[in-house]
C-alpha cells in the first residue's frame, strides 16, 4: 500500500469515514479478483460508506486517495493474475485471538467488495457448474477468516483438530484466491471468443 494512501487513512478526521487499511487491502482484493473489471467511479463512493458526498476536503485530496485506490488494485490485480498474491503484512493467525484484527477486517472488506462483484461472479459460475464450489470455497474460507469463534465451533463438530484446519484454510488463502482469479478470467476470456 502506498505511503500516500496510509498518510491519508491515518488522518483522524478521513480515519473514521474511511474503511481501516485493512478492509480497504480486501475491499480492493475484491475488486481486483472479480472477474469483469468495474470501474473504480463505479466502487469507490463504497469505501467510504456509498455516501454521495465524499468526506475529503478538496479535490486533490480525493485525487489522491483515487489514484492510490487505483494503484492498489493494479498491484492486487497483477499478484493475483501472476499467482503470488500473498496476505498484505498483518493479516496472520494469532494464538490467542485465532486471527489477527488486520485479518478479520481484511476479510470483512473482502466479504463486502465481494457483494458489489456478486451477479458478474454468479454469470461466470453459476451455482450448477462446477467452478460453483471454487467460488464457494473462497467464500467459505473468508467467512471463517471474519468469524473465527463460529469457524472454531463448526470445526470442533466436525471432529477436526480445529486449530490445525484452522491454520490450514488461513495458509490455502493466496493459492485458492489466485487460482480462483485465474480460473474467472479463462472462462471471461473463452466466453468472449
Amino acid at each position: 500500500m502506498s505511503s500516500s494512501l496510509q498518510t491519508l487513512l491515518a488522518e483522524p478526521q478521513l480515519a473514521q469515514q474511511l474503511l481501516s487499511e485493512a478492509q480497504t487491502r480486501g475491499f480492493v482484493t475484491a475488486m481486483a479478483a472479480a472477474p469483469y473489471l468495474i470501474d473504480p467511479s463505479e466502487w469507490l463512493a463504497f469505501m467510504w460508506g456509498g455516501e454521495e458526498t465524499s468526506p475529503f476536503a478538496s479535490h486533490e485530496e480525493l485525487e489522491a486517495y483515487a489514484n492510490a485506490i487505483v494503484e492498489l488494485w493494479n498491484a492486487s490485480r497483477e499478484a493475483l493474475l501472476t499467482g503470488t498474491w500473498q496476505w498484505p503484512e498483518g493479516c496472520a493467525l494469532d494464538d490467542k485471538e485465532l486471527v489477527t484484527p488486520d485479518t478479520r477486517e481484511f476479510a470483512e472488506g473482502l466479504l463486502q467488495g465481494w457483494q458489489l462483484a456478486r451477479d458478474d461472479w454468479e454469470t461466470v459460475m453459476p451455482q450448477e457448474s462446477e467452478n460453483n464450489a471454487l467460488l464457494g470455497g473462497v467464500l467459505l474460507c473468508f467467512s471463517l477468516l471474519y468469524d473465527p469463534e463460529s469457524a472454531m465451533e463448526a470445526l470442533a463438530q466436525e471432529g477436526a483438530d480445529n486449530l490445525a484446519q484452522f491454520e490450514e484454510i488461513f495458509q490455502s488463502v493466496p493459492t485458492m484466491l489466485c487460482g480462483l482469479t485465474l480460473r474467472a478470467q479463462d472462462l471471461v476470456d473463452n466466453d468472449a471468443e
